[in-house]
């Protein structure tokens, strides 16, 4: 058995008590009774590294509970038996792609039945929460009467990310436990807390280190523990008009950053509670039916379908490995700062080189101010960090680096010359990566000594907030390299997506030709904010004229000639006034003015009126066209990638599936179709390219 529980229980508990055993029903559980006569079921669900609460999981809870009712224990202690944490949700592959609402409201309510009895039980029922208790799991614990939990747990329910809600009673028994606005926020961001602000809602009754749980589990057993209930001032805002005044306020910020059309799982809670909030059964009743009914929408099924597609991306990491211990980057902009800042944030030793003094030192004072964003006050984390991000104005740690990651300019020439001077220092085995955005490795191997060992590993902007890197091979590479490479990434946290060497790899290749659309549509006349929006009422996080000023006008501007050049492709000729910014130096965020000002981080924007339905299709359909081409082309042969990519990399409307999990939803020859027509309107960069024959 893993660590902690069994070192615990074998130390303790069972010294003169039967050894923990699997009756013939038990294929995940063991139950036990120790010398106090207090039951321990412990989880460790089988074939896996993680609990999750899958059908089969919960049929066996409900076969220890049918196995109790004759001869009660005087408690029953719920522990995980996995290292990891305690149970991490539901098993939501059992619902992947299930479309028949009765069967998955059925499904709900007889999982709702196992719950509901383990929270009827008389006698102390106890769970001991560590590593994490999420979703699911943490429902599982609210029926218990007390938590015990491990300090540096993580308790939450993640259900809103997949467009859903807590559906095993947890929106009543939570609200109902600690203060109901307070419990509706955690549910409608699907934000995970500390043990310190889930002591303080109540929602844990104690927050111990792992060696005092027996002496917590005693105390719980004995009644001395605290336990928590809803204070009076919290059940009044359970009260009809409380709620009333409170969901709509709630609806309000839920629309600014949920749109009902396209993410109806918030306003369904929002109304769930409003309607049910005071009245526990109905509450728990009603959620059965809302929640099987989010479960059909097509938001939830491609907000599920987004989630896989990121286990997916996780797998290609392959299993973790401690062969990279020193990064070293080379070039200290904004890219190369925040990509060395990220790998220190991650445990790596990472030194920084520049040309100049000056960039380095800048790059370190934007990596203190993230390491405070992500320390939540915790200093220590801040200083470790900081002592393993080291300026290297000589680029000693060339010599050191298990991989060598290039962040210069997009400049051919630039690149070559840093290899030339770093790769005779470099050590035998290390990698030698290029951040390029757009370059294909083929033009920036030559010269190379071992051309095998480079890589491109393009990072995206910004850095500590989008997950996805895409990895580029070429035809010379070395397999072990490309396996490295997707290792560290799995190492720093991030996704790795793998793609050909090709102008633009995927992400860029598929986003210039919606950026250029935009700005074509301005060079028009049509204002910056009217366009952002069509795109922003497709689904879009944000419209494409901020995200190039997020990006840099300059390399937008690069990215878009070089595809042009490489692919021959029929772009509009680039607008003159933006020429004249990249000229000027107004080059976006970074220069605090582009298409738009900038200030304190953010576009200062005039409200826009409502676009017209078909502008959102110019602007989507040439991502569409250029993704179907992408897949022809084999940039990737795997059609998830792309829609993982663009999701990941760009946050293309994670309800929509992806690029082409949309165009296949909405009906290929439609696809063609509208492309045709904005042909005919606007020219031949609208041609449906050929893949979309492959696609049918």
């Amino acid at each position: 058995m893993n660590d902690p529980v069994w070192s615990f229980l074998a130390d303790r508990d069972l010294e003169t008590g039967p050894a923990p055993h699997r009756p013939d029903a038990l294929h995940h559980w063991s139950f036990t009774r120790d010398a106090q006569d207090i039951g321990w079921a412990i989880l460790d669900q089988q074939g896996t590294d993680t609990n999750l609460l899958s059908h089969a999981v919960l049929e066996e809870l409900g076969h220890i509970l049918g196995m109790i009712a004759d001869r009660a224990p005087k408690a029953l202690v719920i522990r995980s038996g996995k290292k990891q944490g305690f149970l991490a949700g539901a098993d939501i592959s059992e619902f992947r792609d299930m479309r028949d609402e009765a069967m998955v409201r059925d499904r709900i309510a007889a999982a709702h039945a196992i719950v509901d009895r383990l929270e009827a039980l008389t006698f102390p029922t106890i769970a001991v929460i560590h590593g994490y208790a999420m979703g699911g799991g943490l429902e599982v614990a609210l029926a218990c009467h007390q938590r015990i939990a491990i300090e540096g747990t993580r308790l939450g329910f993640p259900e809103i990310q997949l467009g859903l809600h807590p559906g095993l009673g947890g929106t009543a028994r939570f609200t109902h436990l600690c203060d109901p606005i307070a419990a509706m926020e955690l549910m409608l961001t699907g934000k995970s807390i500390d043990t310190k602000r889930a002591k303080d809602m109540g929602l844990v009754d104690a927050v111990v280190p792992e060696r005092h749980v027996h002496a917590a589990v005693m105390a719980a057993v004995a009644g001395e523990m605290d336990q928590g209930r809803q204070a009076l001032l919290d059940r009044l805002k359970d009260a009809a008009p409380v709620r009333h005044l409170a969901a709509r306020q709630m609806r309000s910020q839920a629309e600014a950053k949920a749109p009902l059309a396209h993410y109806p799982a918030p306003h369904a809670l929002i109304d769930l509670w409003e309607t049910h909030g005071g009245d526990r059964e109905a509450m728990k009743q009603a959620e059965v039916a809302f929640f099987a009914h989010l479960m059909m929408s097509d938001s939830a099924q491609n907000l599920i379908r987004a989630f896989f597609l990121r286990q997916k991306l996780k797998g290609l990491a392959g299993p973790e490995t401690k062969t990279i211990a020193h990064v070293h980057v080379i070039g200290a902009g904004a890219m190369g700062g925040d990509i060395a800042a990220w790998c220190a944030w991650r445990g790596l030793r990472t030194s920084i080189s520049d040309v100049k003094p000056e960039p380095i030192g800048a790059a370190l004072g934007r990596a203190a101010k993230l390491y405070e964003k992500l320390a939540h006050g915790d200093r220590l984390k801040v200083r470790d960090a900081l002592d393993r991000l080291i300026p290297d104005p000589d680029g000693a740690g060339i010599a050191k680096a298990d991989i060598l990651i290039e962040a210069a300019p997009e400049k051919v020439d630039l690149k070559r010359t840093l290899y030339a001077s770093a790769e005779p220092r470099m050590k035998d085995g290390a990698i030698l990566a290029t951040n390029t955005s757009s370059i294909p490795l083929e033009q920036l191997r030559e010269g190379l000594r071992h051309p095998e060992r480079l890589i491109g590993i393009h990072f995206f902007n910004p850095v500590s907030r989008l997950d996805l890197v895409e990895v580029i091979s070429h035809d010379g590479v070395d397999p072990q390299v490309e396996a490295g490479a997707r290792a560290f990434i799995g190492i720093i946290g991030k996704l790795p997506a793998p793609a050909r060497s090709a102008p633009g790899f995927i992400v860029n290749r598929i986003l210039t030709p919606y950026l250029v659309e935009a700005m074509t549509m301005m060079d028009e006349g049509i204002a910056p904010e009217t366009i952002d929006r069509a795109a922003m009422d497709f689904g879009m996080p944000m419209g494409p004229l901020e995200l190039a000023d997020q990006v840099g006008l300059d390399i937008g501007l690069a990215v878009a000639a070089m595809l042009k050049r490489e692919l021959d492709w029929p772009m509009p000729a680039t607008p003159q006034w933006l020429a004249d910014k990249v000229s000027a130096g107004q080059l976006g965020r970074k220069a605090g003015k582009g298409i738009y000002a900038w200030k304190d981080g953010h576009a200062v924007k005039n409200s826009a009126p409502q676009p017209p339905p078909e502008m959102a299709d110019r602007l989507i359909m040439p991502m569409l066209n250029m993704a179907a081409a992408t897949l022809r082309e084999q940039v990737t042969d795997d059609p998830d990638i792309i829609d993982a990519a663009m999701i990941f990399g760009t946050g293309f409307a994670p309800f929509r599936g992806g690029p082409l999990h949309y165009a296949h939803a909405r009906g290929i020859g439609e696809v063609k179709a509208v492309l045709e027509g904005l042909r005919e309107a606007h020219g031949e960069r609208f041609r449906p390219d050929p893949g979309w024959d492959m696609l049918q």
